[in-house]
């Protein structure tokens, strides 16, 4: 099993225990160079709201995606959206990735603007 297989393994515990929840998720995607956040609805076929350093906007802003103040950015602008689109409760789906780091900056981040997780 290489790192990308265990990573999914993990990956998938997370997401079956939020399937039989029926909850709304907010889903965490980080490569080397870019960090991406979505809200997925509770049926799991519907992106609700999507942010990420890909985006023209932020690039514009930082030069590099990949590190905790582009994550912090990504994080306070998901959850502007969510709440736009009438999300307040999500349940974090951190894709079998460690929670520290980036991702960990996006999920305060997003706390911090207002989701509840």
């Amino acid at each position: 099993m290489d790192k990308k297989q265990a990573r999914l393994r993990r990956a998938r515990k997370t997401r079956a225990k939020i399937a039989e929840l029926k909850a709304v998720r907010l889903c965490v995607h980080r490569t080397n160079s870019h960090i991406y956040a979505q809200v997925i609805s509770a049926c799991g076929s519907k992106v609700l709201a999507a942010a990420s350093t890909v985006e023209p906007e932020v690039r514009k802003e930082m030069a590099n995606g990949g590190n905790v103040n582009a994550a912090e950015r990504i994080g306070a602008l998901i959850a502007e959206r969510a709440k736009q689109a009438g999300v307040e409760q999500v349940s974090f789906d951190r894709s079998g990735f460690q929670y520290h780091g980036r991702v960990k900056a996006l999920a305060e981040a997003a706390r911090a603007g207002g989701l509840k997780f």
